[in-house]
């Protein structure tokens, strides 16, 4: 009660008690006085003012009493309304005093100054705002997390302008008003400033707060700091981002080692040399096209991990001397270096080399295997046989030629004159050969001098040499033959030559030759001059009458031999 109302609501209670007092001292004058006389009278007045005073006082009095408790039970019931709403006072039954009131109201105090000091200490932001969007509360936490004080947030015209990044405004405020729109609640993060102008990440939930009727008494913002996550995300996502980068440049590195792997590999398939890798453990790593080739592997054939025990026995009934090239890989692999290169010979007649070497590892450490690299060399083999041929042969009848010829002729001397022996020397001249390439081309000439090759060679033995010197000259070296031996083969050639017969134009056409022969070192002391005491013997032959032959030196006139005559040698030497 105020010090105003206290006057006021004396006076009723004080004139009632003055009427109490007037109204017994009217009493005990009547009883003492009677009713008669001015006195009585009186006391009557007095009476009846006295119970009116009292009269009054008492329905005021009830009108007080009323009101009061009228007022308790209203405060009453807004202290179970509070106490509904904090949990704090204990529940009290049956009719409560102003005393209880009070004990109440100190619990609710003690209370709401707990509630106040939670708000206050939340580690969260925590703010209030009107239903105009405008900051009403907000707690003390914002100051750690932004760095603006609470009153500065509170002074400012639009909090929202003063904490939300720029980025984020206009999304907050569009949130915040479907919060006082009617939406339950709206979840979302933004960017917070700081008043050192730098960012913090948060978590923003509006929510409506309290209801009065179907309108929000206002709005309720709750923020958590997550910037420390946020870094933590940025850092994931530099973190993924450099490793999708990282796969990005792994696979294009692998697409360009694929792509070189696939040009190498064409490359390695193209080329004819074998290639075939393999590792410590002696087994397949790779192999090429022309390895599969030149070892007689079909096509589709796999041999990677194959060991190479497996690999030698596969191949080993392919070549002539299996043995020989199984130990010559044993010698290669007990070796460091680059291998000579080894020919090994097929049964079909192929010629192969291989070429091995060890193949270093990285920083020092031991080889990761070996190569082999094959080669079919059989044209090579042959062409160099060809051109061997070609230059020791004559070309139009495959004998030797006069290179070749000469060649022989002082090896043999030579290893005549070491061992002693004889060297005959045979020089053949053809009768009537000249008319027939005149008469009948070129192409008759080249048939008379192949058929005569092939036929005089018949009669040639194996350690004797026939060969062709130019034109229609031959000449025969015959190592370690007496002059009876040479005699009876010039016979034997002669003969074969003069049975020879060529058709050409319808005419049948024979020829003959003439001969000479001299012997190491009996007419001669060197190939030169062996090779003039044959020309000379020979020329005698064709002086004489052709189709003869004639020993150098010691034989003056020529022994003819015709059809008609004895095929025994008639030898007449000369003084």
């Amino acid at each position: 009660m105020s010090g105003r109302q206290a006057p006021s609501r004396a006076a009723p209670v004080l004139a009632g008690v003055a009427g109490a007092l007037l109204a017994g001292l009217g009493a005990l004058g009547g009883a003492h006085f009677g009713v008669a006389g001015d006195v009585g009278v009186l006391a009557l007045v007095l009476l009846a003012a006295g119970g009116l005073g009292a009269g009054v006082a008492l329905l005021y009095v009830n009108a007080v009493l009323r009101r009061q408790t009228g007022n308790d039970a209203a405060i009453a019931s807004r202290l179970d309304a509070l106490d509904i709403v904090v949990h704090l006072s204990p529940e009290v039954g049956g009719r409560e005093s102003a005393a209880d009131h009070a004990k109440r109201l100190d619990v609710l105090a003690v209370g709401v100054s707990r509630l106040r000091e939670i708000a206050e200490g939340v580690h969260g932001v925590e703010a209030l705002f009107d239903m105009r969007g405008r900051l009403t509360w907000i707690s003390p936490s914002i100051q750690r997390l932004t760095g603006w004080s609470p009153s500065a947030c509170l002074e400012a015209p639009d909090a929202l302008a003063l904490l939300v990044h720029e980025s984020d405004r206009r999304y907050c405020q569009r949130m915040a008003q479907r919060v006082a729109e009617g939406s339950p609640g709206e979840d979302f993060e933004m960017r917070l400033l700081r008043e050192d102008g730098h960012i913090c990440w948060v978590a923003c939930h509006w929510r409506p707060l309290g209801r009065d009727g179907t309108q929000p008494a206002g709005l309720r913002m709750s923020a958590e700091d997550i910037q420390a996550r946020k870094e933590a995300e940025y850092k994931l996502l530099e973190t993924v981002t450099e490793l999708r980068r990282a796969q990005a440049l792994r696979e294009r590195y692998l697409a360009r080692s694929n792509d070189e792997r696939q040009r190498l590999s064409a490359l390695l398939n193209v080329i004819r040399l074998g290639i075939l890798f393999m590792d410590r453990d002696h087994r397949v790593l790779y192999y090429n096209r022309a390895m599969l080739d030149i070892w007689g592997f079909p096509p589709d054939e796999n041999l990677i991990g194959m060991r190479d025990v497996v690999l030698q026995s596969r191949v080993a009934e392919l070549i002539e001397q299996p043995e020989a090239y199984f130990e010559h890989i044993d010698a290669v692999l007990r070796t460091y270096v680059v291998s000579e290169p080894h020919e090994v010979h097929f049964k079909d007649g192929r010629i192969v080399t291989d070429i091995a070497a060890l193949v270093e590892a990285a920083q020092g450490r031991r080889g990761i295997g070996r190569l082999w690299i094959y080669e079919d060399v059989t044209e090579q083999r042959r062409t160099a046989q060809r051109l061997v041929e070609l230059a020791e042969h004559d070309p139009l009848t495959g004998l030797y030629n006069r290179r070749r010829f000469h060649e022989e002729l002082d090896r043999q001397l030579a290893d005549a004159s070491r061992r002693g022996g004889e060297v005959g020397l045979l020089a053949i001249d053809l009768d009537g050969f000249k008319p027939i390439n005149d008469e009948f081309g070129h192409q008759a000439g080249d048939e008379v001098l192949v058929t005569l090759a092939d036929k005089v060679g018949d009669v040639i033995r194996r350690n004797e040499m026939f060969c062709r010197l130019g034109g229609d000259e031959f000449g025969v070296v015959v190592p370690d033959a007496g002059e009876n031996e040479l005699c009876e083969l010039a016979r034997r050639i002669i003969e074969v030559i003069e049975g020879l017969r060529f058709d050409f134009g319808g005419r049948a056409v024979g020829i003959t030759a003439s001969l000479g022969i001299a012997i190491y070192p009996r007419h001669a002391s060197s190939s030169e001059q062996l090779i003039a005491a044959a020309d000379q013997a020979m020329y005698r032959s064709k002086s004489s009458g052709r189709d003869q032959w004639t020993m150098a030196a010691s034989c003056p006139e020529s022994a003819r031999m015709s059809p008609t005559e004895s095929h025994e040698p008639d030898c007449r030497r000369e003084d």
